[in-house]
Parts: C-alpha cells; sequence; structure tokens
C-alpha cells in the first residue's frame, strides 16, 4: 500500500467528519459521493436516475431498490449517509447533529534529550533545548448543521513549544490557533467560508485539498479528484490551507462563480543577500520548539487571490476555469543546486486551469490543463491529466489516467495524480482495474509507468520508474474478511556513498495477508502479516517485517482494543507501515523498524448521552539497540511509552 506522499491526517479528519455528518442521499452530489470512493461509476448513474424517476428516497434502506446496488455496498455506505426530514428549527434546515467540545492530553513518558537540563560545554556555551514541556495539548469546538453553517475553533501545543501570550508576536497561548465560520446553501449563496478554508477543484492541479487519495488499494475510484468546491480548514495540519474569505455565488443554477483571498505567514527558512531577505524553502513540520525554529515562523507573508467559474447540468456534465495568484513579501529562491534549477524564483505566481467532466452511461470523462506564470524567468510550465472511470459491466470497473507536468510548473496549491510528492517534473500513465468475481470475492490491480524529465532530490539525472500492484479481498460472510496485498515499485535513485554520484535501480515489495473476524457478539479480531524489502541494484536488499494481532471487545458503554505486534527490519529503507486504532479525530500510521515489541491499548468510556472518554496507551521495545530516536528526540533507554487522553463533552 502507498503510504508516503499522502497527507493522511487530513485523509481521515474528512472521513471522521463525514462519519459524524452523513451525505443526505436526495441532496448529495455526484461529486459528493464519488469523494466517499465506496460506490462505482454504474452505481452513481444508477442512484441518479433513480433520483430523476422515483424522488426523494424515503429511507437509507430503500437504496436495495436501486439497480446495480448490492447488501455488501449499502453496508458499507450506510454509515457515511442518511435521508434527512425536511423540518426543524430553522425552516428546512437539518437538525443539529455536531456540537462537541474536544480536549486532549499526550505525552512520552520517557524524557527525550530535548527536555534534558541544558550543561554548558568547556567554552561555557550551552546545548540546544527544546522551550517547552514535552506535554501536547489539543482543543476542538465545533457547532456545525449539515449543508446549513458550521462554526469551529481548533487549539493545540506540539511537544517542546511554549505555551505563551505575546499579540505582538502573532502567539496567543497555544502555538497553533484555527478558526472558521461557515455558511451554505442561503439563497443563491451556495457557500460562504471565513478563517481557514481548503478548495478542491478539478483534479486538483491548481486547487487541491489535502484530503484527497493517491494510488492506493482502491484502485479505480480514487484516481479522479472530485469537485468539492470549499471546505473548512479543520485539520491540525498546519500548512496546505487557506487563511482569509471565500464564497461561491450561483449566477444561474447551472453557474457558479466562487471568489477567494488569502493572507497566510508562512514558515520558510530565509538568509540575506546584499541586505535583501531571500526564503529558501518553505517549512511544513508546524513545529516551533527551538529558537532557529522560531525564526522561521510566520517568516514568509503570503497573499492569495482567486475565483473559480463552474458550468454543472443535470446530466451531470462540468466545465470550470480556475486561476489562483500568489504574492510573496519576500523575493523566494531555493538554494542553488542542479535540481533545483527550474523551481520556482520570485515574488509572483499565476496559475489558471481549466477542467472539466462529462458523464455518457457509465462513462466518467474527466481532464485538467494548467499553466503557470510568475516574475521569474523560469515559470511558463503546463501541468495536464486526462482520464477515465468505467464500469464495463456489473463485474468490471476501469480506470486510465495520463499526466504530464514540466519541469517549470509551479502551483502551490495542487496536488494531482502523481507519483511524487509534488505536481512538477513528471510525466505517467496509470491503469487500474478490479474485477468482481462474485459478490463475496473481489480481485482488483493497477499498473503506474513514470518518467522525470529533470533531476531530483537524490537523483542526479532525469529517470524514470514503474509499479504495479495486485490485491484480492474475500468476505465470506458478514463476520469474516480476507484479503492479500502484494506491491512492487522500481526507480532510479543516486548510489549511497558513490562519488562522481552513479544513478542505480532501486527495487521495493510489499506483501501483506490481512484477516478479520468476530468470535462472538462484541468481540472482533484482526491478524496480519507483513513483508517488504528494499534493494540498490546489484546489492543485496533490505528486509523488514511485521505479525500483528488486533482485538476489539464491545461492552455496552465501554469498548476495548488493543495490539501485540513483533516486528523486524533490516535498517530504515525496509521499514513497515500499519495503521493503529487512535482516540477519536487522531490518527496514527507509524513506521516500525529495528527490531522489537510493540503494543497498546485503547479505552473508550461513553459516560453519558453527552460525555465520551479515551484513554490510549502505547509502548515500543526495542531489543538491538540501547537508545530510542534521534538527536533532540532521542531516549537514553531502549523503549519508549506514550499516553493519551481525551474527552468530548456534546451539548
Amino acid at each position: 500500500m502507498q503510504t508516503e506522499g499522502i497527507d493522511y491526517q487530513s485523509v481521515y479528519d474528512a472521513l471522521t467528519q463525514l462519519y459524524a455528518n452523513p451525505l443526505d442521499l436526495n441532496t448529495a452530489t455526484r461529486e459528493e459521493l464519488e469523494a466517499t470512493y465506496l460506490l462505482t461509476e454504474r452505481q452513481l448513474t444508477s442512484l441518479a436516475n433513480y433520483r430523476l424517476d422515483v424522488g426523494d428516497l424515503l429511507s437509507v434502506y430503500e437504496l436495495q431498490a436501486v439497480p446495480d446496488f448490492d447488501l455488501p455496498t449499502i453496508r458499507r455506505l450506510i454509515p457515511f449517509v442518511t435521508v434527512a426530514g425536511t423540518s426543524g428549527l430553522f425552516g428546512n434546515l437539518p437538525t443539529p447533529t455536531d456540537n462537541y467540545l474536544i480536549v486532549r492530553y499526550e505525552q512520552v513518558m520517557e524524557q527525550q534529550k530535548g527536555y534534558q537540563e541544558a550543561i554548558a560545554d568547556k567554552n561555557g556555551k550551552l546545548p540546544t533545548r527544546y522551550l517547552g514541556n514535552s506535554q501536547q495539548w489539543y482543543a476542538r469546538y465545533r457547532y456545525s448543521r449539515p449543508r446549513a453553517f458550521s462554526v469551529g475553533l481548533t487549539l493545540e501545543k506540539d511537544p517542546g513549544e511554549a505555551m505563551r501570550w505575546q499579540p505582538s508576536a502573532r502567539q496567543y497561548g497555544t502555538d497553533y490557533v484555527s478558526f472558521h465560520a461557515q455558511l451554505q446553501n442561503r439563497g443563491r449563496w451556495r457557500n460562504i467560508v471565513l478563517g481557514d478554508y481548503q478548495l478542491q477543484v478539478g483534479q486538483g492541479l491548481v486547487l487541491s485539498a489535502g484530503f484527497v487519495l493517491g494510488k492506493s488499494a482502491e484502485t479505480v475510484q480514487t484516481v479522479r479528484r472530485p469537485t468539492l468546491g470549499a471546505r473548512p480548514h479543520t485539520s491540525l495540519t498546519e500548512y496546505g490551507y487557506f487563511r482569509g474569505a471565500t464564497a461561491t455565488y450561483a449566477i444561474r443554477p447551472t453557474l457558479d462563480l466562487t471568489l477567494m483571498a488569502a493572507r497566510n505567514r508562512r514558515d520558510a527558512n530565509t538568509t540575506t543577500d546584499n541586505q535583501e531577505v531571500i526564503a529558501t524553502s518553505l517549512q511544513t513540520s508546524g513545529l516551533h520548539r527551538t529558537p532557529s525554529e522560531l525564526d522561521d515562523q510566520g517568516s514568509l507573508l503570503e497573499t492569495n487571490i482567486g475565483a473559480h467559474l463552474l458550468y454543472h447540468d443535470r446530466r451531470q456534465s462540468q466545465l470550470g476555469l480556475t486561476f489562483l495568484r500568489t504574492d510573496f513579501d519576500n523575493f523566494f529562491r531555493r538554494r542553488n543546486l542542479p535540481y533545483n534549477q527550474y523551481e520556482f524564483t520570485g515574488k509572483h505566481n499565476l496559475v489558471v486551469g481549466l477542467h472539466g467532466g462529462y458523464i455518457w452511461r457509465n462513462w466518467n470523462f474527466f481532464g485538467e490543463v494548467a499553466r503557470s506564470s510568475g516574475s521569474a524567468t523560469n515559470s511558463g510550465g503546463t501541468g495536464v491529466v486526462i482520464g477515465t472511470l468505467t464500469s464495463f459491466t456489473k463485474k468490471i470497473d476501469l480506470a486510465i489516467l495520463i499526466r504530464h507536468y514540466d519541469r517549470n510548473f509551479h502551483s502551490f496549491y495542487s496536488n494531482g495524480f502523481s507519483e511524487g510528492s509534488r505536481t512538477i517534473n513528471e510525466s505517467g500513465a496509470y491503469v487500474g482495474a478490479k474485477y468482481t468475481v462474485y459478490r463475496k470475492l473481489t480481485v482488483s490491480a493497477f499498473v503506474d509507468y513514470f518518467r522525470f524529465p529533470w533531476l531530483k532530490f537524490l537523483v542526479e539525472k532525469p529517470s524514470s520508474g514503474f509499479d504495479y500492484l495486485l490485491q484480492t479481498r474475500y468476505t465470506p460472510n458478514r463476520q469474516t474478511a480476507f484479503y492479500a496485498i502484494y506491491h512492487e515499485e522500481h526507480k532510479q535513485k543516486n548510489l549511497p556513498d558513490s562519488n562522481p554520484k552513479v544513478i542505480v535501480g532501486t527495487t521495493r515489495r510489499s506483501l501483506a495477508f490481512n484477516a478479520e473476524y468476530k468470535l462472538t457478539p462484541g468481540l472482533s479480531l484482526r491478524s496480519r502479516v507483513q513483508w517488504g524489502s528494499f534493494a540498490y541494484s546489484a546489492q543485496s536488499s533490505s528486509n523488514g517485517f511485521a505479525l500483528v494481532q488486533d482485538a476489539t471487545l464491545e461492552l455496552r458503554k465501554l469498548s476495548l482494543s488493543g495490539r501485540i505486534a513483533l516486528f523486524g527490519t533490516d535498517d530504515y529503507d525496509s521499514r513497515q507501515y500499519v495503521y493503529e486504532r487512535d482516540v477519536l479525530y487522531a490518527f496514527s500510521f507509524p513506521a516500525y523498524y529495528n527490531r522489537g515489541f510493540r503494543h497498546y491499548l485503547l479505552a473508550q468510556y461513553n459516560l453519558n448521552r453527552h460525555v465520551t472518554i479515551w484513554l490510549r496507551w502505547s509502548r515500543t521495545d526495542l531489543i538491538n539497540q540501547q537508545t530510542v530516536g534521534s538527536d533532540l528526540d532521542q531516549i537514553n533507554a531502549p523503549h519508549k511509552s506514550e499516553v493519551k487522553i481525551q474527552t468530548r463533552w456534546r451539548f
């Protein structure tokens, strides 16, 4: 499974929000339903036709009457959809479903180097230490009505950050403060958002939110990006969002205009050249724990102005025009290295994109073309995405996508389909398929070829590669599911320690077997075995494995879940990623590496209908070394323990 280059925190946050605020089947657009990644093109078309021919659904269970919908699909969809009533406190507005306050505390129990007492060396110089304590605090308040309005406030202090109140330095207690206010579907005003927000438009070449998925075990539906417009930014990811205002107005029932403006303080490395401040890179960690990290905080002022004009009709065809202009208060120039030759340089950047989609029977054609231009001579690149999704039959689904991003295509808020972590310097072709052998057995696969026309970090010549994935899933009944995944990726990289640099091929392989089953009502188990390897050409491979056993027990007001895992890897190259259950609105997808054991226990207790409490304990024990972590995060012991406590009050 692909694990890198995807903002999993934003993905998880979006899915959790969808679970808390299910889509109304009678008002949800095809784009919104497609964003769940649970329905095929045939099912989306069948539901749209059913609503046109029969009218509103009376219950979610009426989906059984919609052609091409089977019981397994309906069961997967039910947690994320509803059929809302038409009366309420505000006329046609839905009943309140989301009004809560969450407070979370977490901490690493062992002392890390960054929190130890600073002792001066023989020259009297004190070593670098974190400025704050090791505690992490998080609070979120949100009150919303689906498709009506939302108000939210999020506060977070990361471990090592200091709590301080200095408005002159833009410090308001916690290091991270995020706020939004949203109003929807008020006359012709479809959507208004003030505060922090993201925009998902077209195929993500100009504007793309952080919760879209790329290549993954879902080989078909995740290829196309749905146009969802503006959404409040509620994730703890401290970059990739706008701070300002956006509004969408229906000029006509089939024509929407979105305007946006934002002003963000971005973390950036800066230097001085001839008394001029130069920004050399953008920082995305969101951490401000040391004097050097504080120097980078908010050092680059970014202003964005943009617009999106969208035509859409009852046949679900659409055509959109987008532009985004980005201005920096300081000159931006990356370090003078060969692979940075075509990177953005200057103070101004403009991206203009044209996207469209057309539905014909069970075929969904989509695409976007965008071009960037700026104040520097190396601007002027083009990005293109063209693809189609189709359901050939009830059993066969297919996705085809072709993309090309020039080496000088500069789009700061893009997240188009790609192999790399950014939408730049890449061409590729992707084919994905899913075959339902029968309702209990599915087989899916993809193959993707990609080429990088210019140099990349750790790749000092143009390079190319390909990868493919095979997956089979078997669900004999509602209580049991089995699946197996094999993924193989071939890329070119610099051979370590070679001088001059030699470019060689690399191969990464992974294989996983997973079984989920219920022993008794309330007790479910999940067993997983996975293996992975990484090798440079003509060198021995680095290998790793993980054996994982999970258990979940539901006892009325109390829910308990836990894990015991054994893992071993030769080095970080063969690390193993394994998803872990966590408290609500938190996400855990750690990399297991070195050799050792890991376990965690998560308890959820519903004190009453208003208050829910979570407690999570996790610990990693290594058996092949005496320390954990490195630099200021180093623990002088072969283990690391973490505790997390969270409470939610529903009003």
